[in-house]
């Protein structure tokens, strides 16, 4: 009998879309629609949060803000808020499907998972109309979670809990500490931290490192190295308990916890 009942896992950068690309580009294309230039910096940035929440987050800080004042005359307001986020939606629902290819290992790892008995949950900071362009292209890779809690499902998304407290719902599972929470943001790992689950940080899949399979395959070690370090500490500045590669590392270091925890 395993210790762990599921693991819930994180959508872009870290069971699709290595790299996390589909959202980075639609926010500078967003903005820019505003007569704003922001820098795919500052739209990585913020990411993991609920979409509307990481436009404000981008459009308050102070580069930003300050070109808004530039461009419009005034600072932004919530109602500006809204406008970009009206646009970003529609425009992330027609790209998201071109970058929701697996992350390499994600099938297999789920099906080691699930031969353990153990349940596959989900949470997003896209909203749910975007994952539904996201769920077919998934399935038909063979990835296909118990449940899957998108940002506007609830009064409140990321880096609060509630999105994990509607995955044990969902899946029927407690306590908290017996779920494994996956991500490869600092609000993804932030909302596992405070519903009282283990977890796990992706570093070299997700938005930290920002390159595909490809790329990362072309550096040498000493650039590998020195990018899964600075991802593992902002993964673990946010509260990660262990970080790995990507998720088909999961399985050795759910064994290792196992070993651990019926020692």
């Amino acid at each position: 009998m395993t210790h762990f009942k599921a693991v819930v896992f994180d959508w872009a950068g870290t069971m699709i879309d290595f790299g996390s690309f589909a959202p980075m580009g639609v926010f500078v294309e967003a903005f820019k629609r505003f007569g704003i230039d922001a820098t795919i910096a500052e739209a990585r940035a913020p990411m993991g949060a609920p979409k509307r929440d990481h436009i404000k987050a981008m459009i308050t800080a102070p580069r930003l803000s300050a070109e808004w004042v530039r461009v419009h005359g005034v600072p932004p307001t919530e109602a500006d808020i809204d406008r970009i986020y009206e646009v970003f939606v529609p425009m992330n629902e027609e790209v998201v499907a071109n970058y929701a290819t697996l992350v390499p290992g994600a099938a297999e790892m789920v099906a080691d998972l699930r031969a353990r008995g153990l349940k596959i949950g989900s949470t997003t900071g896209y909203t749910r109309s975007i994952m539904e362009r996201v769920f077919p292209v998934a399935s038909a890779q063979g990835y296909s979670p118990d449940n899957c809690v998108c940002a506007d499902d609830l009064p409140e998304g990321r880096p609060g809990p509630l999105q994990m407290y509607q995955c044990f719902i969902d899946l029927r599972v407690y306590p908290p500490h017996c779920v494994i929470k996956v991500d490869d943001t600092e609000p993804g790992i932030a909302e596992g931290v405070v519903a009282g689950c283990v977890t796990v940080g992706v570093a070299l899949s997700g938005n930290h490192v920002g390159l595909t399979p490809e790329a990362l395959a072309a550096l040498s070690p000493d650039e590998l190295d020195a990018h899964r370090h600075r991802a593992t500490q902002a993964l673990r500045a946010a509260g990660a308990d262990h970080v790995i590669d990507t998720v088909a590392d999961l399985p050795a270091l759910v064994d290792s916890l196992e070993q651990k925890a019926t020692a």
